[in-house]
């Protein structure tokens, strides 16, 4: 334990410390993200078994569910312990303060016993309940309760005002069964789904969830068969709306995970390379370190210490500076993930429940283990091999000339791994670039939106609602800097409704493919830029017309010309609508994805929500309380929410692209190159004191220390094009092995190279060769 406890006195222990301590650090905080998105269960009970359903598209794509369908499966799947269904809606709140809006879960029967959420208060709902005439019950989030309400314990039998209609609270459910992750979870208050007789029937119309919990021994591949099968069925039973349809059940973990899956294993991954190259740098430094202590090895040697004690103190020491360094390190993932809480909610997948536990404690114990065993054996064995007669000499070589193979072969796997991570780095950044500045078919900037749902009692009738967003626009349109304005049910990127298209005088096709559909009032197209590319706008006067998409035109009515024709839509099959514009395709789901054909539909049946798309001559957030005071100046109880500019909403969309760019980048800078020049000082002086010029040191400096990092960056260039396999389905408009990004990467770490030889090597000519030869 003497040599243990004297490892702090010896050279370099500081800066063993902050290597080691920043890459178990970053390990450590990727880690801790890793556990809770991918390896930590859902907080609900036997997670498990819990799956989301969704139809299948004629195209293959995992939809939203139609009640007609929803109510079959349920039916005749023997699968599930149970189904429900649920949407969500938005409740105008008032009678506690200025009316605002909050956002609601609208759930079937049997909901909270799927997912296993008991109340602390009071209960669920009941089946009777779940209809037109039953529904004026509610029950609340824990949060909701205790900001609200104050947490009041006897809030069961109360009513809350919601849509200026009474609603009796029967329930309140407790914190833990709040999922951030999983928005029917993270509602404020639920209320019954209470569908009517017309609306459960409904086929064509795709605008609600499902979820469903297998039953015990149940498969998912069992379950999936199953729905299969009976989706066949009601394919034969309904050929009209269900031919080419299907079923989907996906995990629930899986749902929420997503596409972030991909991305943090590649994360962490990225992370264990800067590791391998932490462990490279600290081995140089420990090398170079038990070099400096040659002659007291050889005497500890000498007095009869075995090569195994001598291996044995040296591992012992940088398992010591490891351990410390892995302390550090844990302290500086706990202050980087809590620093960035608030970053991480809004890039990942249950951020909420980002934490240092016990695994994550295990992990970095072992990495601090792993590090210190990698980094120190070489050096190690290496020292222990030295020549005893050679290293008790006086005068004999320097330091310097001693194992330049190994520090050598050390910098090419520094340079060689750096080069992955900052090839992998490059190739995201730019990938980051070509999505921010994709043709999305529309123009974001300078762009307000803001989102209105009438309050029901209130704007009962269409003629109402028509009547305020109207009303709301007139005024938007005379505020100062206002250029256009209209309204749209679903924004772009938001991924609104898909339905299929009835054409007049056309055969119904056997496989039709979905549109995205999508109600516009007119100034909505001049607000967002989009083109009309033939005919025209729609204008105030048009009653059941149509606008559609170049895509979508070529879909629906291939060579023929689309304008004049008329269709229908699911939801109201018997009226016409004219076609008379054909407009510029739009992004509609997201960013990566093709233009979507898209249909855009006015009627004077206005629904009760719509989001305003105001283009301004100033800048949009200044715009926001002058347009919420035009809307709240026809009704002062109305609430307005989700005031975004549009480019706040196309940054939305970048949330995956941009954490795992930034993260990269990060880890890439990181990863720092490490020279044979240190310590070479006495071999230069004894080069200038036999009368070699500057010159002459300076390109053997450099020959020396850039042969190794030639070598690193061939090695570097192979690994870095193998690994574009895993990074192509992660980029966007630049290829994953692109030539100029390596060639650029290679450039950088040549030339760091070069100014890492340099430096040192300018100061060592600058010593008195004297004085050298005389210090050691």
């Amino acid at each position: 334990m003497l040599g243990g406890s004297r490892c702090w006195s010896y050279p370099y222990q500081w800066e063993l410390i902050v290597a080691t301590s920043l890459s178990i650090g970053a390990n450590t905080a990727i880690f801790s993200i890793v556990n809770a998105v991918l390896l930590r269960p859902l907080p609900l009970e036997e997670p498990e078994r819990l799956v989301r359903l969704f139809t299948r598209t004629p195209g293959g794509r995992a939809f939203e569910l139609s009640p007609g369908k929803f109510y079959d499966w349920q039916r005749d799947a023997r699968s599930f312990e149970g189904m429900a269904m649920y949407r969500f809606s938005q409740f105008a709140l008032s009678g506690t303060g200025t009316a605002r809006a909050i956002k609601a879960g609208a759930v079937g029967v049997g909901f909270f016993e799927i997912v296993r959420a008991r109340p602390t208060l009071g209960r669920t709902f009941r089946p009777e309940e779940d209809t037109p005439g039953g529904k004026y019950v509610v029950i609340l989030s824990d949060r909701f309760w205790k900001t609200e309400l104050g947490g009041a314990p006897d809030v069961i039998g109360r009513t809350l005002k919601l849509n200026d209609e009474a609603y009796t609270i029967v329930g309140v459910m407790p914190a833990s069964t709040s999922v951030a992750s999983w928005a029917a979870m993270a509602c404020d208050v639920w209320v019954p789904i209470a569908l009517t007789d017309e609306q459960r029937a409904a086929r064509g119309n795709h605008n609600q969830q499902g979820v469903a919990r297998l039953k015990a021994g149940v498969e998912l591949s069992q379950a999936q068969s199953e729905m299969d099968a009976i989706s066949t069925q009601l394919a034969r039973e309904f050929p009209k709306t269900d031919k080419g349809w299907g079923a989907v059940i996906i995990l629930m973990q899986e749902e929420i995970v997503g596409d972030s899956r991909t991305m943090l294993v590649m994360l962490l991954g990225a992370v264990g390379l800067v590791l391998l190259i932490a462990c490279a740098n600290v081995g140089n430094l420990l090398f170079t370190r038990a070099l400096s202590r040659r002659k007291e090895i050889a005497i500890r040697s000498a007095l009869g210490a075995g090569r195994g004690r001598v291996f044995q103190q040296l591992l012992t020491e940088a398992l010591l500076l490891a351990a410390a360094g892995g302390a550090l390190g844990l302290l500086l993932a706990h202050g980087t993930l809590t620093s960035a809480s608030t970053l991480l909610a809004s890039q990942v997948p249950r951020a909420e429940e980002i934490s240092i536990d016990a695994r994550v404690l295990l992990f970095a114990l072992g990495v601090s283990i792993l590090t210190g065993m990698l980094a120190g054996t070489l050096p190690a064995v290496r020292a222990g091999r030295s020549d005893l007669n050679d290293a008790l000499k006086e005068g004999g070589r320097g330091d310097g000339a001693i194992g330049v193979g190994t520090r050598r072969l050390l910098i090419v796997c520094e340079v060689a791994l750096s080069l992955v991570l900052l090839m992998g780095a490059g190739v995201m950044v730019q990938s980051l670039l070509a999505l921010r500045h994709s043709d999305t078919g529309f123009d974001p900037n300078n762009v307000l939106t803001l989102e209105v749902t009438l309050v029901q009692t209130r704007y009962p009738t269409p003629a109402q609602r028509s009547s305020f967003f109207a009303a709301a626009l007139q005024r938007i349109r005379a505020l100062p800097g206002v250029e256009a304005a209209g309204t749209i049910d679903d924004l772009p990127l938001i991924d609104g409704s898909s339905q299929t298209l009835g054409l007049e005088g056309y055969p119904l096709k056997r496989d039709q493919v979905a549109v995205q559909v999508r109600q516009v009032t007119p100034g909505y197209l001049r607000a967002m830029r989009i083109p009309v590319l033939r005919g025209r706008d729609i204008v105030e006067s048009d009653a059941e017309v149509l606008l559609v998409s170049r895509d979508a035109a070529k879909l629906y009515w291939g060579a023929d010309d689309p304008i004049g024709r008329r269709a229908t839509l699911p939801f109201s099959k018997t009226v016409l609508r004219q076609v008379v514009g054909i407009v510029g395709d739009v992004k509609q789901r997201n960013l990566i994805e093709a233009s979507t054909p898209t249909v855009y539909f006015y009627t004077r049946e206005r629904y009760g929500r719509a989001t305003f798309v105001i283009r301004t001559s100033l800048r949009p957030a200044t715009l926001a309380h002058p347009a919420v005071a035009a809307i709240r100046a026809i009704d002062p109880e109305q609430p307005v929410g989700d005031i975004r500019t549009m480019m706040q909403v196309l940054d939305a969309g970048l949330t995956p692209q941009r954490f795992s760019a930034l993260l990269l980048a990060a880890v890439g800078i990181h990863s720092v190159l490490s020279y044979i020049v240190r310590g070479r000082s006495r071999e230069i002086g004894i080069r200038t004191a036999l009368g070699a010029r500057p010159a002459d040191v300076l390109r053997l400096v450099i020959v020396e220390s850039m042969s190794p990092t030639l070598v690193g960056i061939a090695a570097g260039t192979i690994a870095a094009l193998a690994s574009a396999r895993v990074m192509k389905t992660l980029v966007f408009g630049v290829s994953a092995s692109d030539p100029l990004t390596l060639a650029a990467v290679a450039a950088t770490l040549a030339l760091v190279a070069l100014m890492a030889s340099l430096v040192p090597a300018y100061r060592a000519l600058r010593l008195d060769p004297v004085k050298v030869l005389r210090a050691d």
